[in-house]
Order: structure tokens, then sequence, then C-alpha cells
């Protein structure tokens, strides 16, 4: 049968939500490998909208799950009626909308606070010993959750091919273990069954982005 695995969303656009291509990129290898994709997001409202022309706030309000309904071509569920029972692994693109709908990375940093219906799914794949995918940004939620866990956000030296390496820092202070890697490259953390790769953390071409994704697809499939 084929491998079920829940995508989360944050909303639809880097700055506010999770970011399209990496999103895209995961379901298009989800299904090139043969798996089936659940999409879901919470039912609630973002932390702001920005307006991604100019890179500024607007004073609109929009909705989480609406907005991500965008990606899934409004093929997608309340993040809140996800069953571990039936789903063999989860997948949580990146996007500031993690920062910002699902945590609150993006103004309290390593002493934020994650979404109590993010932090639930979260736990309850660990708990089950199902395989957990995160890229670019999302590593964040593992890092904040699961103290002493090994993940990547690229590298941990601030450049312009790594313009926000200073989030590896932060997450060591959370007591986790960063590993620097490539944009193509994944990290594999056996024990907490955590699949991370840096995506769009690096300023990298678009096609760099894709493969490191489908790496991450493949070995959260691998252990699924």
């Amino acid at each position: 049968m084929a491998k079920r695995v829940a995508v989360v969303l944050a909303g639809c656009g880097v700055f506010d939500g999770s970011e399209i291509h990496e999103a895209s990129a995961v379901l298009v290898h989800l299904s090139r490998e043969g798996a089936q994709a659940e999409v879901y997001a919470p039912n609630i409202p973002q932390m702001h909208v920005v307006d991604h022309v100019k890179g500024q706030p607007t004073p609109e309000q929009r909705n989480v799950l609406v907005e991500s309904a965008r990606i899934a071509r409004g093929n997608i569920k309340d993040l809140a009626t996800l069953d571990v029972k039936g789903l063999d692994a989860l997948i949580i693109p990146g996007g500031f909308g993690v920062a910002k709908n699902l945590s609150t990375w993006a103004t309290q940093g390593k002493n934020c606070s994650i979404s109590k219906e993010v932090e639930g799914v979260l736990r309850a794949f660990h708990a089950a010993h199902k395989p957990i995918g995160l890229c670019c940004i999302s590593p964040v939620l593992a890092a904040k959750i699961f103290p002493g866990c090994e993940v990547t956000v690229g590298h941990d030296t601030e450049c312009e091919q790594w313009p926000y390496a200073k989030t590896a820092e932060a997450m060591k202070e959370l007591g986790c273990r960063h590993v620097n890697s490539q944009v193509t490259e994944v990290h594999v953390d056996t024990r907490n069954r955590l699949v991370t790769t840096s995506a769009f953390m690096c300023n990298a071409p678009v096609h760099d982005i894709h493969d490191g994704v489908g790496k991450m697809v493949r070995e959260v499939l691998r252990l699924a």
C-alpha cells in the first residue's frame, strides 16, 4: 500500500506562510515516490499578512487554513482532525509562516512557544516512532520540542550564501546538535527519526532546493 504522509502547511507565501517552492517540491517528490500526501493546516488567523512585492506588512487579515488551501488546490484538512494512527510520516515545509503562525520563533527566537496543535502533532509522530521531515526554518520546531535532537539548517557561520546562519546558534542554545550541511544534503537523526535539510536557508538556485527537499522526502519514506 502507498505510504500516507501528512504535510502541514503554514499559509501561502514565503514571508507570511509556507514557502511555495518547498511545499510544491515536497508534494512532487512524494508523488514521484508513490506516496499519498494528506495536506493539513491549522484553522487560525495569520500573525500578519505581508505584501510580497513590497516586503511590508499590510492591514489585511487572513486565515492559515484558507491560504494553505491555495497550495493544496483545495484538498486540505483542518490540523485539528489529524490522526497519527492512519499516517506513516509527517513533513513540514519551511517559510516564515512556520516562525510566525506555527510558532513565535520570528519574534522570540529560542524563547518561542509552539502552537499547541502543532506541538501535539509533532509529539504524536515522535511517540509513535514515525519519521518527521523538516526543511528550511521548520527544524526549529524540533529543536524546541525535542532537546538533544540533531538537525541541520545549513551552516552556522553567516555569509552571503548562508544569511540565516544565526538560527543554528540559537538552536544549539536550546541543547540540540546542529550539523552543518550543503543545500542538497540532509541530516538524519536516527534516534529521533528526524530528517532535516536547509532548503532556502541557503541562497541557492531553486533546482538545488528542489533536489535537497527530494532527498529529505526519500529519507523520510525510507524510515516510514
